[in-house]
């Protein structure tokens, strides 16, 4: 009964310490919990301030406000941020000129291993998306990107506009700087010891160098193929370099052997028994006795003039101790395309270069190392713009006589163009070529469409074929490689397209525009200087 008495008493104060406990919880909670101001901490609501239900509205837009000054602060951060990777961007830029070697450039970073390493990944990425290693399958003939060649004192160039000129020095500083670089930079790789060899090894200068090639892909960077001379004769070489939109990287350096290279020089023709006779002259001296590892492949179609060709050649192979030769008859109307797969398909020995030519072409033995040498089997085919002569009758109009054909072949504005619309000569693996018809994308046989007849078409419908494939297609002009002029002859057999192309290769192949220009204003210049003539008279 004490001890339940004792109890009953105690209780009340229990309850009463419980209450003070827990509304001194409640004030430690509210303290804590309440945000402060810039310099003091604010305070809860009290019996003579506003109710609390305005106490509480002030500290949650007090809260809010807080909250929008943070957000303003990452603002401020982030952009400082972006320019700080903006500078870094522009540092990086920086420094990438100032190292020949991608391998020797160093960002300052926290981690410099790991900047590097992200940085070459990134160069050689780009060397993997560009055109390089393999070609890519383009949509139309206009996509491909076309080489630029060039040697130790000219260019020679495509896009010549109204001012450059097919062949020149390169003007613009930073072009010449940047073919000297590259230059240079091959040299270096050249001479670098490999580690194996213990035989003294040739010292490499610019003036091996033979010629080289290059374009740029806009969004990957520029690539460069260069030529060297080799050890030995007929043997070269070549250095691959890749500019990713900053220092060169050596892509590749071979050794290129084309001592046993032989090219099969495959010729379709009808009539025009005294133009083979000038081809045969330049076959002569430049296939035979300069080059010496050629085949020749005359498809003759018809009969007319036919006991002539086959005069002039086989006089050739006496004189010249030269058997390495075909002639192959055909009883149908002419088709280039036709005479060139038929020349293509006979050759029964191992795998060859395969030269498509025609009768008004005049090729140099430089030419014909180029032509081994951009292509590969299963990689690389050749498509060469040709110098395309102007009628020498106009060109040399003012003149007593017409200089000699070697003399004539000269790269000039005002001598002839680059035939860019042209891709009738081309080179290729016989490999390639048979390949070809497997892409059935246009055409029904070979690589050819050989319902064409006549003149032209047929040159076009290979090249897209080649476009559409993973060979990588060598567009370049080529210094070694003319048409001569003759006289055109739109016949009214052809096809309208056949036409139009007809006379718009007449109308380009006659003479620069100044030069068609001075023949059109003929009268107004001779009224002129008659004028001129009876002024100085009359004074």
């Amino acid at each position: 009964m004490m001890l339940r008495r004792g109890f009953i008493l105690f209780l009340p104060q229990l309850v009463g310490l419980l209450v003070v406990a827990c509304c001194s919880m409640s004030i430690v909670y509210m303290l804590a919990c309440t945000p402060k101001g810039d310099n003091q901490q604010l305070a809860l609501p009290r019996v003579h301030s506003p109710t609390a239900k305005e106490g509480y509205e002030a500290i949650l837009q007090e809260r809010e406000e807080q909250h929008r000054n943070y957000i303003i602060s990452l603002k401020k951060q982030i952009a400082q941020l972006k320019a700080e990777l903006q500078g870094r961007t522009e540092q990086l830029k920086n420094m990438q000129n100032q190292y020949p070697d991608s391998l020797d450039i160093q960002l300052d970073h926290s981690k410099p291993e790991k900047a590097q390493a992200n940085l070459l990944a990134f160069l050689r990425s780009q060397v993997d998306k560009a055109e390089v290693h393999s070609g890519v399958k383009l949509s139309t003939e206009y996509a491909a990107v076309p080489f630029e060649s060039f040697t130790l004192q000219k260019v020679y160039q495509l896009e010549t506009g109204l001012t450059r000129h097919p062949e020149e020095k390169p003007v613009r500083k930073d072009k010449r700087d940047e073919l000297i670089e590259v230059i240079e930079l091959a040299v270096g790789s050249l001479n670098k010891p490999d580690g194996v060899s213990k035989a003294k090894p040739h010292v490499y200068t610019a003036s091996d160098f033979v010629e080289g090639i290059y374009r740029t892909e806009k969004n990957k960077g520029t690539l460069y193929e260069l030529t060297f001379k080799g050890d030995a004769k007929h043997q070269f070489k070549k250095i691959v370099l890749f500019r990713p939109f900053g220092p060169v990287m050596k892509v590749k350096n071979e050794n290129v052997n084309m001592a046993d290279t032989l090219i099969n020089v495959i010729v379709p023709l009808a009539k025009r028994a005294s133009k083979f006779r000038q081809f045969m002259q330049n076959f002569r001296e430049v296939g035979i006795q300069q080059d010496g590892r050629i085949h020749l492949t005359v498809v003759y179609f018809g009969k007319e003039q036919m006991n002539e060709v086959k005069s002039i050649l086989e006089n050739t192979s006496k004189s010249a101790n030269f058997k390495n030769f075909t002639f192959i008859q055909l009883n149908e109307e002419f088709s280039r395309g036709k005479g060139l797969d038929v020349g293509a398909r006979f050759w029964k020995g191992n795998n060859v270069v395969l030269f498509f030519c025609d009768v008004d072409i005049y090729f140099t033995a430089e030419f014909l190392n180029s032509c081994r040498l951009n292509t590969q089997p299963g990689k690389k085919v050749f498509y060469p713009v040709l110098f395309s002569q102007y009628n020498p009758s106009i060109i040399y109009g003012d003149h007593d006589s017409i200089p000699s054909l070697e003399q004539q072949l000269i790269i000039k504005k005002e001598t002839g163009f680059w035939r860019d619309f042209g891709f009738g000569m081309t080179c290729q693996y016989r490999s390639d070529f048979i390949n070809i018809v497997l892409f059935r994308i246009l055409f029904v046989s070979g690589g050819f469409d050989l319902d064409i007849k006549g003149w032209g078409g047929e040159d076009v419908h290979l090249y897209r074929k080649y476009l559409h494939s993973n060979l990588m297609v060598i567009r370049t002009p080529v210094r070694g490689l003319f048409h001569l002029w003759h006289e055109k002859q739109c016949l009214d057999e052809l096809t309208p397209e056949q036409y139009k192309m007809c006379m718009q290769s007449k109308a380009m192949n006659e003479a620069s525009h100044g030069q068609l220009g001075m023949l059109i204003f003929k009268q107004e210049i001779e009224t002129h200087l008659h004028r001129q003539k009876l002024s100085s008279k009359k004074t």
